[in-house]
């Protein structure tokens, strides 16, 4: 039997990863299968270094965006025993990914859980800001009809700056290009399919100049973190529209709010924030929200923030769970090798 502690829980969580180990384990009794069966327990707390003796008489851990796998976190692991942490996620910057290695830990991922799920939320964020359907809506539920304030642009023939052209920020392309878009693309690692679908790498620097939209699609590391900052939107055109659906740290916030107090930020789309662990995935409508930069952000007119919903799909929660669990009984079995890239190394 393997057990696995999972954190961060929402009852949609639980249902799906029930259904499949569930599933799991009767397909393996009915075949004769000797596969170790798994046995789920499931906390709604974040995993941190305060909460890491929970773990105590499980086999792994599986864990979220928001938990605090740090050095601290993984040293707690280590001495009960914890052999590998399993994130339902494709980032893992939450993650001490030295100290893991140190602690003999396996971490592994979901580098590709439906991209097309990410890429279709982006596109949302951008039409709803455009063409302010969200306003009309409301506008329309009172009465008022009015299309004052509600003017738009057309997609087609803008340029559209993609940071991060991976599988997510592939399908982000292939959607804008129907929409004929120009695409410019800063990636270290250019794709070839990309370039003869049209798309033109270039600088960050050329990027953010020529841009009309900047959609983020990289994942948050050293060389990443505030790589939207005072400089980068100094480069870039009065009225862009920058859209993040990646990781929070991407973005410096001090900076995005001065841009947009300026007037020279036109549009802004959030489903990630940089401390969205203290607020992201609960219910905080009867509460002060602490945060004033949050609040700060919420009250311009031209920005829209989702709360990192982007993944939430039926199609995604389900390849997300299949993944993981591969990826359990791949680490339990001796066979890390053969989650190939989504073992963290």
């Amino acid at each position: 039997m393997i057990k696995v502690a999972f954190f961060s829980v929402k009852p949609y969580d639980e249902d799906i990863f029930n259904a499949h180990i569930n599933s799991a384990n009767s397909k393996d009794t009915e075949r004769g299968l000797s596969r170790d069966k798994l046995q789920a327990s499931y906390f709604t707390y974040p995993l941190n270094e305060h909460t890491a003796i929970s773990c105590q008489g499980f086999d792994a851990v599986c864990v979220f965006v928001n938990d605090e796998v740090n050095k601290a976190t993984l040293t707690t692991l280590a001495k009960l025993g914890i052999k590998h942490v399993a994130l339902r996620c494709a980032g893992f910057n939450n993650v001490d990914v030295k100290a893991a290695k140190t602690l003999a830990i396996a971490v592994t991922r979901v580098p590709a859980y439906s991209p097309e799920t990410v890429a279709e939320h982006t596109l949302a964020l951008m039409l709803t800001l455009n063409r302010k359907t969200h306003k009309a809506y409301n506008r329309v539920k009172e009465g008022n009809f009015s299309l004052d304030g509600l003017m738009g642009f057309t997609l087609h023939n803008k340029t559209v700056g993609i940071i991060g052209s991976g599988k997510i920020g592939q399908a982000v392309i292939r959607i804008l290009t129907g929409f004929g878009c120009n695409i410019l693309c800063y990636d270290p690692a250019p794709c070839q399919k990309l370039i003869d679908l049209g798309v033109r790498y270039t600088t960050l620097e050329d990027l953010f100049v020529s841009s009309q939209i900047v959609s983020l699609h990289c994942p948050l590391t050293h060389a990443t973190e505030h790589i939207i900052n005072a400089k980068s939107l100094a480069l870039m055109p009065k009225g862009v529209m920058l859209i993040n659906t990646s990781r929070g740290g991407l973005v410096d916030d001090k900076a995005v709010i001065h841009a947009l107090k300026q007037g020279h930020l036109g549009y802004l789309g959030l489903d990630v924030y940089e401390r969205e662990s203290e607020l992201f995935f609960s219910d905080h409508s009867q509460d002060i929200i602490q945060d004033d930069t949050f609040q700060r952000l919420l009250t311009f007119p031209n920005v829209l923030v989702t709360g990192h919903q982007g993944f939430f799909t039926h199609e995604a929660l389900n390849e997300i769970a299949n993944t993981t669990l591969k990826n359990i009984h791949s680490c339990a079995n001796g066979c890390l090798k053969t989650t190939g890239e989504n073992w963290v190394r």
